[in-house]
C-alpha cells in the first residue's frame, strides 16, 4: 500500500473514509506541518502514524503534525495538539499556532468567535492564546510569560534561576540560558550562528540528564539591538528552518541579559519573526507569516 498520496481534497476536512485522513500541508517561515481536522471527537493518529506522516521519503513530510480539535475553554474557537516527527508530543509550537490560526480563518470558525478587530482565542497544550490577524498571511500570537525558574522549565541540578547555566558533558563545558515557553529551551549565544555546531551540540544537550523532558536547543547571534539570527535543534524533529517558541525563548533570554531591546526581529533559515515583550510582567507576542502548500489524503 502506498504510504501517502496527494490528491484533491476539500479544505477543512478531517477523516476521509475508511483508512484515510484528509490533511492540509502548511508552513510558517519554513517550519512545516501536516494539519488534521479532528473536531467532533475524531481519533488522533498514533505515534507510529505520526512518524509515517512526517517521513519525507515515504510519507507527506513535516516537522510536526498538528490536530485541530474542539475548544477546551469558554470563548475559544478551537484547540490544537502537537506531535513531533518522531511521534512524541509537544506542549507548544509558535509557528504551528499561527498556521492553526490561518486554517481556522480559512475554515470560517475564527469568524464565529472573533471580536470587532478579528481577534480570537485558541487553546493549546500550554494554555490559551490570543490571536490577531495582521493582514495577508501574517498573524500575531500571544505566547504568555516566559518561565525562568529551573523547576518550571524543567532543568535539574540548579536550585535557583541563573543568567547562565554551566554543564560539563563528556569533558566539554557548555554555557547556556534556559527558559520555558510552555516547552523547555536552552539558548546558547554564539559569535557566528552559521558556523555553530548545531548538529553535534544540539542532541548532546538534549540528552543531558539536566533536561528530564529534553529541550529545544537554540543558537543565537546578536546582530543589532533589534535583530538576532537563530538556528534551533528541536526535540523530536532535529534542526528545523524555523522554531517559533525557540525564537521567543532566545529573545526572552537575551532581553533579560540586556543584550537586545524588547522589540526584536529574529532571522531564521526559513524566514523572519517579530518578538515583542514589553516588560517582565507582560505576555510575550510573536508575529510572522503562514502559508498553505497543498491539500491531500493520507492512506493510513
Amino acid at each position: 500500500m502506498a504510504e501517502s498520496t496527494a490528491v484533491s481534497a476539500s479544505p477543512g476536512s478531517g477523516a476521509a473514509g475508511s483508512g484515510k485522513m484528509r490533511f492540509s500541508k502548511m508552513h510558517g517561515a519554513g517550519n512545516d506541518f501536516v494539519v488534521l481536522d479532528l473536531r467532533g471527537g475524531l481519533a488522533p493518529p498514533d505515534a507510529d502514524n505520526c512518524r509515517r506522516l512526517a517521513d519525507r521519503h515515504f510519507g507527506v513530510g513535516c516537522d510536526q503534525i498538528l490536530t485541530i480539535e474542539d475548544p477546551l475553554s469558554a470563548g475559544a474557537v478551537a484547540s490544537y495538539r502537537i506531535w513531533n516527527a518522531d511521534g512524541s508530543t509537544s506542549q507548544q509550537c509558535g509557528n504551528g499556532a499561527r498556521c492553526i490560526a490561518a486554517w481556522l480563518v480559512r475554515d470560517g470558525a475564527a469568524a464565529r468567535g472573533a471580536d470587532a478587530d478579528g481577534g480570537f482565542f485558541v487553546d493549546s497544550p500550554a494554555g490559551r492564546h490570543a490571536v490577531q490577524p495582521l493582514g495577508g498571511d501574517a498573524y500575531r500570537i500571544g505566547m504568555g510569560r516566559p518561565e525562568f525558574e529551573p523547576a518550571r522549565i524543567p532543568l535539574l541540578g540548579y536550585a535557583a534561576r541563573q543568567d547562565q547555566y554551566v554543564l560539563d558533558i563528556h569533558d566539554t563545558v557548555f554555557g547556556f540560558g534556559a527558559v520555558s515557553m510552555g516547552n523547555p529551551h536552552a539558548v546558547i549565544e554564539v559569535d557566528d550562528v552559521d558556523a555553530a555546531p548545531v548538529e553535534s551540540i544540539g542532541p548532546l544537550l538534549q540528552s543531558s540528564a539536566a533536561f528530564p523532558e529534553s529541550a529545544n536547543i537554540g543558537f543565537a547571534q546578536v546582530l543589532a539591538p533589534d535583530r538576532i539570527k537563530l538556528r534551533v535543534y528541536e526535540r523530536g524533529s532535529g534542526e528545523t528552518l524555523a522554531c517559533g517558541s525557540g525564537a521567543c525563548a532566545a529573545a526572552a533570554v537575551l532581553m533579560q541579559r540586556g543584550r537586545i531591546g524588547r522589540d526584536v526581529r529574529v532571522q531564521l533559515p526559513g524566514g523572519e519573526l517579530r518578538i515583542v515583550w514589553p516588560d517582565d510582567e507582560s505576555a510575550l507576542s510573536m508575529s510572522g507569516p503562514t502559508a498553505f502548500v497543498f491539500e491531500g489524503e493520507w492512506n493510513r
